[in-house]
């Protein structure tokens, strides 16, 4: 299907049963240790009703151009490592409300899915929104045809959100995408001053939770205030704070999640955050 999805090697999903367990913070992050690896990566935001990758990546200013293969994303370098593509490109103001019926939003996230023009990638991750709405449904059904390599399941230790990602995980088996492994996000906490991460919630639901379902564990990431500080300002986190523990297991993430054969294909390790 040209200006799809046909020159692109791997796609992994990034699914949360529930919001505010950071999946949008760590679908970025894992984009940033992709491409620091020398990889080509595209990041697909498909969460229509909050979108916040181009804030993310200081890149809301930017719009979505029209070429012969499709939509062209917009990208973070002058090297294209880093291509991103969000409905917060094509809305006329950064606060402007999506209010559509489950139908447009269907053809919308179809329309990301095969008409964007992606080019050569390593890497496509798709950020999604939490739950099982939707725009999951649409999301699945429009990459059957590309077989996905699975999806990444966000939680945080506590409680309440391993029993929002059992849904998920029940979703995953009813809809037959394989799960990669599970990540426990916001556990522990970096010190600013000193870099030591401290333990100030409970930690180990999400491991335990893939433990119980046979499901790989793929690490803990722990918060960082100096992250978020980043994400503010739309600026690279990897870059600034390459020893970050909170970097360094979002590396080790991203490494497990991809397999030996996937070569670089990218000719370095440039900023991806562009000046407008």
């Amino acid at each position: 299907m040209p200006g799809s999805l046909e020159n692109v090697k791997h796609i992994i999903l990034v699914l949360s049963g529930k919001g505010g367990v950071g999946k949008s913070t760590l679908s970025s992050q894992l984009a940033l240790a992709m491409v620091k690896s020398g990889l080509k990566v595209g990041l697909l935001d498909v969460d229509l009703c909050g979108p916040s990758i181009p804030k993310m990546f200081g890149m809301d200013a930017n719009n979505i151009h029209q070429c012969p293969e499709g939509w062209v994303p917009v990208y973070t370098d002058q090297s294209q490592q880093l291509a991103l593509m969000s409905i917060g490109f094509l809305l006329s103001k950064p606060e402007e409300a999506v209010v559509w019926r489950g139908p447009k939003k269907n053809a919308m996230v179809k329309q990301f899915i095969t008409d964007v023009y992606w080019g050569e990638r390593d890497v496509l991750i798709i950020d999604t929104p939490p739950g099982t709405s939707d725009e999951h449904i649409a999301v699945v059904e429009s990459l059957r045809d590309f077989n996905p390599d699975g999806a990444v399941l966000v939680t945080t230790s506590q409680a309440v959100a391993v029993a929002d990602v059992r849904r998920e995980f029940s979703f995953c088996r009813k809809t037959g995408i394989n799960v990669l492994g599970v990540v426990e996000n916001m556990s522990g906490f970096v010190c600013p001053t000193c870099s030591e991460c401290t333990n100030i919630f409970s930690q180990g639901g999400g491991q335990s939770f893939a433990e119980q379902n046979n499901i790989t564990f793929l690490g803990r990431v722990p918060l960082d205030p100096a992250l978020t500080a980043s994400l503010e300002k739309g600026s690279s986190f990897a870059e600034q704070f390459p020893s970050s523990p909170t970097f360094a297991a979002v590396q080790q993430i991203a490494s497990r999640l991809l397999p030996p054969d996937t070569s670089s294909s990218s000719t370095g390790g440039s900023s991806t955050t562009a000046t407008s």
